[in-house]
């Protein structure tokens, strides 16, 4: 009989902990927030000032809406920021109107590479902690 006590312990055990696994992944899933860029403007022009002022998480997601005839979202690097530069080659390109990208930990880049569009504010920095 001890044995049979031993195995219905060792699988309530392993009941609890397969549930509490559920919930920490749960609540890592619950803490991200989902960000609508440029708010009721969406991604459009003089977007740069948009994350002023807002925390940022990595796991958090970013939505960009836009016009997909007039404009693109493009995750750059720091150089490709500063510049209004996108990538000869390699760089995501986001091209839906409805764009979600989930933010990587520290700064993620995005611009849009039509001409003229980045210089003209349509580049964000955002720092994910």
């Amino acid at each position: 009989m001890a044995q049979g006590r031993g195995s219905a312990s060792g699988g309530a055990a392993v009941v609890v902990g397969v549930l509490l696994l559920c919930v920490l992944l749960h609540a890592e899933v619950v803490e991200s927030a989902v960000f609508n860029v440029g708010d009721r403007g969406g991604w459009s022009f003089n977007t740069n000032s948009w994350p002023t002022g807002k925390r940022f998480k990595a796991g958090d997601v970013l939505v960009f809406k836009y016009d997909a005839t007039a404009h693109d979202v493009v995750a750059v690097s720091a150089a490709g920021y500063k510049a209004c530069a996108k990538p000869a080659r390699g760089a995501k390109v986001y091209k839906s109107g409805a764009d979600r990208v989930t933010l990587a930990r520290g700064t993620n880049y995005f611009i849009c590479s039509v001409p003229g569009h980045c210089q003209s504010g349509m580049k964000i920095a955002v720092t994910a902690a």
